[in-house]
């Protein structure tokens, strides 16, 4: 690391602890040497303007953006493209910040992406919520619900599910996804089984339903169709719906 005041930047907080050292041995330096060009009578100014440039650059510039309406737009982009083909420059041009940016308020695209799936994740818990308290009967609210999800991914360029999605990209050799998309998928079953036991209580369903078993049947339902929304229109998925709510 250089010391000279005309040499290559030195951290802020660097240039404040030596500052007394540094201005001595400059003015020492400047008085042996012809032509000091006057450095010693502003060696404090100098050293004043280095620091102020060196904090900006440590600090960077102020943030001009939101971050969630940024992991909203990564959300898309990842949602669209998968993890591995979305680009940094890809995520610049989809959320209108520059990479370096990004990646001063993220860390990395990976955190970024965490951000993204645990955005998804609170947008389809309140989602379900909403859809499985409104008023009917199970039956009538599930297959509400589960045609829902089938006519927004098909209106959604067949995206499917960026849980689904994600899990078949990465899970099986990231742990740590593979517990992001399990605890994701935890709540929704949670909901939907809180809503066929109410059913049940209720009288519109069988008192005898095994809540738990009807429950794993509607989760691999749900996972199918958010695959198959990629190949099949929707009567065909309505159907799968259909017999899967007869086994309630």
């Amino acid at each position: 690391m250089g010391t000279g005041l005309a040499g290559d930047f030195i951290p802020a907080a660097w240039w404040w602890s030596h500052r007394g050292s540094v201005a001595s041995r400059q003015a020492d330096h400047n008085d042996k040497t012809p032509c000091g060009h006057g450095l010693e009578r502003i060696g404090t100014q100098f050293l004043t303007w280095r620091l102020i440039i060196g904090y900006g650059r440590l600090m960077g510039r102020p943030r001009t953006f939101d971050d969630e309406e940024v992991i909203d737009r990564a959300m898309q982009a990842f949602w669209t493209h998968g993890y591995a083909e979305t680009s940094p420059a890809m995520l610049a041009e989809a959320t209108g910040v520059a990479k370096g940016s990004l990646y001063n308020a993220f860390g990395s695209k990976r955190e970024l992406f965490n951000r993204a799936l645990a955005h998804y994740d609170r947008m389809g818990a309140e989602s379900v919520e909403k859809r499985l308290s409104g008023p009917g009967t199970t039956r009538e609210v599930l297959r509400s619900f589960l045609r829902s999800l089938v006519d927004a991914d098909l209106a959604a360029d067949r995206r499917g599910c960026l849980a689904v999605n994600t899990a078949v990209e990465l899970a099986r050799h990231d742990p740590e996804i593979a517990r992001a998309v399990r605890r994701s998928q935890e709540r929704t079953l949670e909901v939907i089984a809180a809503r066929i036991d109410r059913g049940r209580l209720d009288g519109d369903l069988d008192p005898a339903l095994d809540v738990r078993a009807a429950t794993e049947l509607l989760e691999v339902t749900i996972a199918g169709l958010r695959v198959l929304t990629r190949i099949h229109d929707a009567p065909r998925l309505y159907r799968v719906i259909d017999t899967a709510l007869s086994n309630l």
